[in-house]
């Protein structure tokens, strides 16, 4: 193997100390027999590489292509491809801030450029603690609760400045942190276990999904007809007004001033007689 920077013979990686590459090889066989064709296993086994060293070590992607018949190239492709997987010593806590559209303008930006100040770091970096990796991460199907910021991905919604920094000197202090909703908090290397396909041994884990909050079920509230009048959402500091109440319209009519009058639908020329539109003419171009 050759060092295609260096031009020079490439060191094979180190092995696994025999009792760890025992206990690892027990694991990757579980997660290999989940899979009619074994290289199927690769994402798992990656994540069980990082419950292990907390990153994917070339002695890691050895593993992985020694297990299933790969070579260490299709292995690294992968590795390599996907940001979650870890490619050097990161924190025993990965703060994700999202920076993606409706998380940004809400205040994303802000929090993520305050979490660097504050903690003395940049994009991806980890604290001289070892407690702490920040980074922006892109959009995590929460936008209904923006700005979020996301630990090991667990989430903590609707986060501010000040709650953003409590949230890391408390996770820098170890002590005790719960996510908006979720399973308990747990370190980056027992996430990566549980992503590779290991049952979830924290207590409360299993029970702690829990439903979609309300903002995500406004949607289906408006579908079923059952939504009230509609509210002015007020800044973060301000006082939240009483919802207004709909003008009354003659019978059969909806009221005049919609709950979502925005986005409501607006009568086309086929479904409103009084304003006909007839085939476009040469004139009319």
């Amino acid at each position: 193997m050759t060092d295609v920077n260096l031009g020079m013979p490439r060191l094979p990686a180190p092995a696994f100390p025999a009792d760890v590459h025992e206990r690892l090889a027990a694991d990757a066989a579980q997660v290999i027999a989940r899979y009619p064709d074994s290289r199927s296993a690769l994402l798992p086994l990656l994540h069980l590489m990082q419950s292990e060293e907390g990153y994917v070590t070339r002695t890691g992607m050895q593993f992985c292509a020694d297990q299933l018949g790969l070579t260490t190239a299709e292995v690294t492709a992968v590795a390599t491809f996907y940001s979650m997987y870890r490619r050097k010593p990161s924190g025993d806590y990965q703060v994700g801030v999202c920076t993606n559209t409706l998380c940004a303008v809400l205040g994303g930006d802000a929090i993520f450029a305050a979490l660097q100040e504050h903690l003395g770091v940049g994009n991806g970096e980890t604290t001289g603690d070892g407690k702490v990796t920040l980074e922006h991460i892109e959009c995590n199907a929460a936008c209904d609760f923006a700005p979020v910021v996301m630990v090991n991905w667990e989430f903590f919604d609707n986060q501010t400045i000040e709650s953003a920094k409590r949230l890391v000197d408390e996770l820098r202090a170890g002590s005790e942190v719960t996510p908006t909703r979720g399973a308990p908090l747990c370190d980056f290397k027992r996430t990566a276990r549980v992503l590779a396909g290991f049952p979830d041994e924290r207590p409360g884990a299993v029970a702690a999904g829990g439903s979609a909050g309300p903002a995500s079920l406004a949607g289906l509230r408006l579908a079923h007809g059952d939504a009230g009048a509609g509210t002015v959402v007020p800044p973060r500091s301000g006082e939240r007004p009483a919802a207004a109440s709909p003008e009354p319209a003659e019978p059969g009519q909806p009221p005049a001033r919609h709950p979502s009058s925005h986005d409501a639908p607006q009568p086309s020329s086929d479904s409103d007689p009084r304003h006909p539109a007839g085939p476009v003419t040469e004139e009319d171009e």
